[in-house]
């Protein structure tokens, strides 16, 4: 007899993006896991800011355009999910506003415990190394463990956390316009697939 074949992990890669850094991150993370088995869905969290705010700042609006096809993230998509990756820039020592007023939303879902025993973990940028890029990984963990999550941060469960600064909370971009590095997109990579390893062994 022969054994079933697992299900995949179901993964929801959910971000917000104002100029292109996290959802360049999200999309590294996304290839990842699915190269690692995993179903994903690549969501971004809804705009909150007003177009014609929008409209004034070129880079904003041409990153809007291009991720134009990408689904929005719904409540829905949580309760689908087993296994949870969040990437926001840091706003002020937290996460962006958008990704804050899409966590408001999810009240329901966690009232009803459908949140909870799900893995977690999460991603940051910010235009310079100190800009509380570790607050807001934490403060994302902080919602997590709210819900009854189970925390996956990457640790230093691989040397690529150190080449590309050594954060073990998360990975963490310091964005100033450039593409990822690949000492970036390698820390990145790890993380989605060790989400992925450690939700299916909980799921096994």
């Amino acid at each position: 007899m022969t054994n079933p074949t697992p299900t995949p992990v179901k993964l929801a890669i959910v971000y917000y993006s104002t100029y292109g850094t996290n959802h360049a991150m999200a999309q590294v993370a996304a290839e990842a896991a699915r190269a690692a088995g995993a179903e994903v869905r690549l969501l971004k969290v809804p705009e909150t800011a007003p177009q014609a705010v929008i409209d004034t700042q070129d880079a904003w609006k041409a990153q809007q355009e291009r991720s134009a096809d990408v689904q929005t993230a719904t409540p829905a998509d949580l309760e689908w999910a087993d296994a949870y990756l969040f990437s926001s820039p840091t706003r002020f020592g937290g996460a962006a506003s958008q990704v804050r007023a899409f966590i408001d939303t999810l009240g329901g879902l966690w009232g009803t415990g459908k949140l909870a025993n799900k893995t977690f973990s999460a991603m940051t940028s910010a235009q310079n190394p100190n800009g509380g890029q570790e607050t807001t990984l934490m403060t994302l963990y902080t919602t997590a463990m709210h819900w009854g999550a189970i925390l996956v941060p990457p640790g230093y469960t691989d040397p690529v956390i150190f080449a590309s600064g050594g954060n073990p909370y998360g990975a963490s971009v310091t964005a100033g316009g450039q593409p990822l590095s690949d000492e970036d997109r390698a820390t990145i990579a790890h993380q989605a697939r060790r989400l992925v390893e450690v939700t299916a062994r909980l799921n096994g």
